[in-house]
């Protein structure tokens, strides 16, 4: 089925695109949210409206957020867990986490659907991504944790990278 997207679609298309889409895809999910319609001879005709619309919309929403992109890209998240062995944790860090975090450091809320990560289920830094528009995708670093060792990992979040580095060649020295 060929669609014409009147909204901006994520992993699918910008306003104003043709896209051909699965016929289930189409007639259950984009064409009820109105997100798209069907591409007849019709709408053809309407496509440069739509796409001057979108981008009108578009400026006015990263204008918008781009003062929030810039408050949460760079924002470290620290998690405590508990963990065996070989660092697996006996739970896991999920979307609903990371946004509750998000929230509390930002006062911003952000929906679990807005984060793109798949669910930590080991110790170690990673890094999600908040999809706020198609063009503003803020960067968050996570950090997990043992739950009896944060002071190590916060004297470590604390300590900028330069102080790290000079640190680094004075404890092989030690060794």
């Amino acid at each position: 089925m060929k669609v014409l997207l009147i909204k901006d679609v994520y992993k699918l298309g910008r306003a104003g695109d043709i896209k051909k889409v699965a016929d289930g895809f189409g007639r259950n999910f984009l064409i009820p949210q109105g997100l798209a319609m069907l591409a007849t001879a019709g709408a053809l005709k309407q496509v440069n409206t739509i796409r001057s619309q979108a981008e009108v919309r578009r400026t006015e929403q990263n204008s918008e957020l781009k003062d929030l992109a810039a408050l949460i890209n760079g924002v470290k998240l620290v998690f405590d867990a508990k963990a065996g062995e070989t660092g697996k944790l006996y739970g896991s860090i999920t979307t609903q986490d990371v946004a509750t975090a998000i929230q509390e450091k930002t006062r911003y809320e952000v929906k679990k659907a807005q984060i793109d990560m798949q669910p930590i289920r080991t110790l170690g830094e990673f890094t999600a991504y908040v999809r706020l528009t198609m063009d503003l995708v803020p960067e968050v670093k996570i950090i997990v944790h043992r739950e009896g060792e944060a002071l190590e990992v916060a004297e470590a979040v604390a300590a900028t990278p330069a102080e790290a580095e000079a640190e680094a060649p004075a404890e092989t020295a030690e060794a």
